[in-house]
Protein backbone atom coordinates (compact mmCIF):
# COMPACT_ATOMS: atom_id res chain seq x y z
CA UNK A 1 0.00 0.00 0.00
CA UNK A 2 1.62 3.53 -0.65
CA UNK A 3 1.72 6.50 1.52
CA UNK A 4 -0.84 8.67 1.79
CA UNK A 5 -0.57 12.55 0.26
CA UNK A 6 0.21 13.78 3.46
CA UNK A 7 2.26 11.86 4.63
CA UNK A 8 4.91 12.36 1.39
CA UNK A 9 4.30 15.90 1.80
CA UNK A 10 5.36 15.28 5.27
CA UNK A 11 8.16 12.87 4.44
CA UNK A 12 9.13 15.87 1.49
CA UNK A 13 9.57 18.88 3.85
CA UNK A 14 12.10 16.36 6.38
CA UNK A 15 14.08 15.58 3.45
CA UNK A 16 14.22 18.63 2.25
CA UNK A 17 14.93 20.15 5.60
CA UNK A 18 17.96 18.09 6.22
CA UNK A 19 19.31 19.13 3.14
CA UNK A 20 19.08 22.51 4.42
CA UNK A 21 20.53 22.57 7.46
CA UNK A 22 23.53 20.53 5.80
CA UNK A 23 24.34 23.64 4.02
CA UNK A 24 23.13 26.68 6.59
CA UNK A 25 23.23 24.89 10.00
CA UNK A 26 19.79 24.30 11.87
CA UNK A 27 17.35 26.61 11.72
CA UNK A 28 15.82 29.29 14.23
CA UNK A 29 12.87 28.33 16.30
CA UNK A 30 11.07 31.06 15.43
CA UNK A 31 8.98 30.38 12.10
CA UNK A 32 6.68 33.19 10.41
CA UNK A 33 3.54 31.62 9.08
CA UNK A 34 1.42 33.27 7.41
CA UNK A 35 -2.37 33.62 7.83
CA UNK A 36 -3.56 32.06 4.71
CA UNK A 37 -1.37 29.33 3.05
CA UNK A 38 1.10 30.11 0.40
CA UNK A 39 -0.60 27.04 -1.40
CA UNK A 40 -4.03 28.28 -1.97
CA UNK A 41 -3.15 31.88 -2.69
CA UNK A 42 -1.35 33.58 0.68
CA UNK A 43 1.91 34.33 1.63
CA UNK A 44 5.02 32.26 2.74
CA UNK A 45 5.71 31.31 5.91
CA UNK A 46 9.12 32.76 6.46
CA UNK A 47 12.02 30.08 8.16
CA UNK A 48 15.31 31.64 9.65
CA UNK A 49 19.29 30.57 10.12
CA UNK A 50 21.41 32.18 12.24
CA UNK A 51 24.38 30.21 12.24
CA UNK A 52 25.93 29.91 8.71
CA UNK A 53 27.14 33.23 8.36
CA UNK A 54 26.72 36.82 10.34
CA UNK A 55 22.93 38.08 10.44
CA UNK A 56 20.38 36.21 8.91
CA UNK A 57 19.42 33.64 6.12
CA UNK A 58 15.44 34.13 5.18
CA UNK A 59 14.14 31.08 3.19
CA UNK A 60 11.22 29.29 1.86
CA UNK A 61 10.13 25.84 1.89
CA UNK A 62 6.92 25.93 0.15
CA UNK A 63 7.94 26.08 -3.39
CA UNK A 64 7.49 22.25 -3.65
CA UNK A 65 4.93 20.14 -2.01
CA UNK A 66 5.99 16.70 -3.28
CA UNK A 67 9.76 15.99 -5.22
CA UNK A 68 8.80 17.14 -8.99
CA UNK A 69 6.79 19.39 -8.06
CA UNK A 70 6.81 22.97 -8.28
CA UNK A 71 9.88 25.69 -8.90
CA UNK A 72 12.18 24.36 -11.36
CA UNK A 73 15.43 25.40 -13.47
CA UNK A 74 18.54 24.36 -15.34
CA UNK A 75 20.47 23.45 -11.80
CA UNK A 76 17.43 22.12 -9.73
CA UNK A 77 14.69 19.79 -10.49
CA UNK A 78 13.29 21.33 -7.26
CA UNK A 79 15.06 24.06 -4.86
CA UNK A 80 14.16 26.59 -2.30
CA UNK A 81 14.83 30.45 -2.05
CA UNK A 82 17.28 32.50 -0.21
CA UNK A 83 17.86 36.15 0.79
CA UNK A 84 20.78 36.83 3.18
CA UNK A 85 21.16 40.23 5.51
CA UNK A 86 23.57 41.28 7.84
CA UNK A 87 21.50 42.51 10.36
CA UNK A 88 20.80 40.16 13.23
CA UNK A 89 17.71 38.31 13.66
CA UNK A 90 15.26 39.80 15.66
CA UNK A 91 11.70 38.34 15.67
CA UNK A 92 9.89 41.56 17.78
CA UNK A 93 11.01 43.91 15.30
CA UNK A 94 9.23 42.73 12.48
CA UNK A 95 7.03 46.08 12.32
CA UNK A 96 9.27 48.05 13.64
CA UNK A 97 10.75 50.15 10.98
CA UNK A 98 12.91 52.31 13.51
CA UNK A 99 15.05 49.10 13.81
CA UNK A 100 17.69 47.54 11.32
CA UNK A 101 15.46 44.33 11.26
CA UNK A 102 12.55 46.36 10.85
CA UNK A 103 13.85 48.56 7.93
CA UNK A 104 15.00 44.91 5.66
CA UNK A 105 11.98 42.60 7.08
CA UNK A 106 9.46 44.47 4.37
CA UNK A 107 11.50 44.29 1.58
CA UNK A 108 12.88 41.06 1.85
CA UNK A 109 9.42 39.33 2.59
CA UNK A 110 7.80 41.18 -0.46
CA UNK A 111 10.59 40.26 -3.12
CA UNK A 112 10.68 36.55 -1.95
CA UNK A 113 6.63 36.66 -2.16
CA UNK A 114 6.87 37.85 -5.65
CA UNK A 115 9.91 35.69 -6.53
CA UNK A 116 8.23 32.57 -5.23
CA UNK A 117 4.94 33.57 -7.80
CA UNK A 118 7.10 34.34 -10.60
CA UNK A 119 8.83 30.63 -9.87
CA UNK A 120 6.21 28.62 -10.52
CA UNK A 121 5.80 30.26 -13.63
CA UNK A 122 9.31 30.78 -15.00
CA UNK A 123 12.34 29.16 -15.11
CA UNK A 124 14.72 31.32 -12.41
CA UNK A 125 18.28 29.99 -13.21
CA UNK A 126 21.88 30.86 -11.79
CA UNK A 127 23.12 34.11 -12.66
CA UNK A 128 20.12 35.46 -14.65
CA UNK A 129 18.78 38.87 -13.39
CA UNK A 130 15.42 40.28 -13.04
CA UNK A 131 13.53 44.06 -12.28
CA UNK A 132 10.44 44.78 -10.91
CA UNK A 133 8.24 46.45 -13.10
CA UNK A 134 8.11 50.72 -11.29
CA UNK A 135 4.87 50.12 -10.76
CA UNK A 136 4.48 47.29 -8.28
CA UNK A 137 4.02 47.39 -4.99
CA UNK A 138 6.72 47.41 -2.64
CA UNK A 139 9.12 45.96 -5.07
CA UNK A 140 9.08 48.65 -8.01
CA UNK A 141 12.18 49.11 -9.62
CA UNK A 142 13.98 46.84 -7.64
CA UNK A 143 17.18 45.05 -9.19
CA UNK A 144 18.05 41.11 -8.03
CA UNK A 145 20.61 38.39 -9.23
CA UNK A 146 19.81 34.84 -8.69
CA UNK A 147 22.44 31.91 -7.88
CA UNK A 148 23.00 28.67 -7.04
CA UNK A 149 24.25 28.10 -3.13
CA UNK A 150 26.78 27.17 -1.77
CA UNK A 151 27.23 26.28 -5.84
CA UNK A 152 26.21 24.77 -9.21
CA UNK A 153 26.01 21.46 -8.65
CA UNK A 154 28.45 19.38 -10.57
CA UNK A 155 25.85 16.72 -11.84
CA UNK A 156 22.84 18.68 -13.31
CA UNK A 157 20.02 18.93 -12.84
CA UNK A 158 20.35 17.85 -8.91
CA UNK A 159 16.87 16.55 -6.88
CA UNK A 160 17.16 19.77 -4.73
CA UNK A 161 18.87 22.75 -4.19
CA UNK A 162 18.68 26.63 -3.13
CA UNK A 163 18.53 29.42 -4.96
CA UNK A 164 19.85 32.69 -3.21
CA UNK A 165 18.53 35.78 -4.40
CA UNK A 166 20.25 38.95 -4.20
CA UNK A 167 19.36 42.86 -4.56
CA UNK A 168 21.52 44.88 -5.88
CA UNK A 169 21.87 48.19 -7.51
CA UNK A 170 20.93 48.75 -11.30
CA UNK A 171 23.86 49.54 -12.14
CA UNK A 172 25.06 46.29 -11.20
CA UNK A 173 21.81 44.61 -13.03
CA UNK A 174 23.35 46.84 -15.94
CA UNK A 175 26.80 45.45 -16.04
CA UNK A 176 25.49 42.01 -15.06
CA UNK A 177 23.48 41.73 -18.60
CA UNK A 178 26.33 43.49 -20.33
CA UNK A 179 29.19 41.27 -19.50
CA UNK A 180 27.36 38.72 -17.30
CA UNK A 181 26.03 37.51 -14.37
CA UNK A 182 29.18 35.45 -12.95
CA UNK A 183 31.33 38.31 -13.43
CA UNK A 184 29.46 40.43 -11.31
CA UNK A 185 28.61 37.60 -8.81
CA UNK A 186 33.05 37.59 -9.03
CA UNK A 187 32.69 40.99 -8.01
CA UNK A 188 30.19 40.89 -4.95
CA UNK A 189 32.45 38.06 -3.66
CA UNK A 190 35.83 39.70 -3.94
CA UNK A 191 34.37 43.31 -2.36
CA UNK A 192 32.48 40.83 0.29
CA UNK A 193 29.03 41.47 -0.29
CA UNK A 194 28.29 37.85 -1.57
CA UNK A 195 25.53 36.88 -0.93
CA UNK A 196 24.00 39.80 0.86
CA UNK A 197 21.00 41.61 0.07
CA UNK A 198 22.15 44.78 1.83
CA UNK A 199 22.53 48.17 -0.59
CA UNK A 200 24.26 50.10 2.69
CA UNK A 201 27.51 49.70 0.24
CA UNK A 202 29.29 51.12 -2.60
CA UNK A 203 28.14 49.47 -5.99
CA UNK A 204 31.06 47.18 -7.71
CA UNK A 205 29.89 48.10 -10.65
Amino acid sequence: MGIGANEAESQWYDQKAKLMEQVLGPSHDMVMHAIVPFNVGGGLDLYFYTQHKPGTVFATMELSELPGTGSSNQCFRNYELLMFTREAFDHTATHKPETPFGRIFPGFNAILNNIALFSQQAQLNPQETCKFPEDMESVGGRCLIFDAYPAIPEDEPADFGLLVIIEIFRSEMEFARKHGGRKLLDRLDAAGHYPYSDLNRNPVA
